[in-house]
């Protein structure tokens, strides 16, 4: 069976899983697909890693285009996706409605998991900075290096994870209380392009194309993103 390789950031592994073997029904092409946080995945294509599709953050798969990685014909946006919060499945939802909500709930927390190299990560770092509570949050935060922040709430050692909402729903035991207030948020654009020196352009192609096509848009709003 032909085989089509994408590296893909870890917001959108959910919704692959079942895309993945869709597109495989339909095409007869395997897809060989590993999963890690954009910032590895372009140090890992600028290491010379080999990959015929990459989807990335729209900003990442910018910068693959601008160095001539990325094929600029065809590449598409996929999905947009808000960072969210959540709970150990059976503990209250805290508030999380308004920034002073937040604000509240975030420092009341035993400790907050974010992470160190996903687009989430970054973006909380900030927030807690602008919201003038990164001293307090961070003096107990639990930072996760890469993968996924809701496993720290179900080994207990976090009550409150920070990360998109398509990765939080990847995590069995928790629940999503929601997302942070939209107008403290700008969400992440999830983009797709063909590698300029893919070894199977032909099917990173048409793996292009089903994952832009209307088709995906249930499986895409099922993981939390938004087509």
């Amino acid at each position: 069976m032909e085989s089509v390789r994408m590296l893909s950031t870890l917001g959108l592994m959910g919704a692959m899983r079942s895309l993945s073997s869709a597109f495989e029904a339909r095409s007869g092409i395997h897809v060989d697909a590993d999963f890690a946080p954009t910032l590895a995945l372009l140090k890992r294509l600028r290491d010379g890693e080999a990959a015929d599709l990459v989807i990335l953050t729209r900003e990442g798969l910018d910068e693959m285009l601008g160095e001539g990685r990325v094929v600029a014909d065809g590449a598409a946006d996929l999905a947009r996706s808000f960072v969210g919060v959540a709970v150990r499945a059976g503990q209250a939802h805290p508030d999380i409605a308004s920034e002073a909500a937040l604000r509240k709930t975030l420092l009341a927390a035993r400790s907050v998991a974010y992470s160190r190299l996903g687009a989430s990560g970054v973006y909380f770092a900030q927030l807690i900075v602008r919201m003038e509570i990164a001293a307090e949050v961070n003096a107990r935060a639990t930072i996760v290096e890469q993968g996924f922040t809701a496993e720290r709430l179900v080994s207990g050692q976090a009550d409150l994870a920070v990360q998109q909402i398509s990765e939080l729903k990847q995590v069995g035991g928790i629940e999503v209380v929601g997302p942070i207030p939209h107008d403290l948020q700008t969400p992440a654009v999830f983009s797709a392009g063909r590698m300029a020196n893919a070894k199977h352009p032909e099917a990173a192609e048409r793996l292009l194309r089903y994952l832009a096509s209307p088709d995906v848009v249930p499986v895409l709003r099922q993981s939390g993103l938004k087509p």
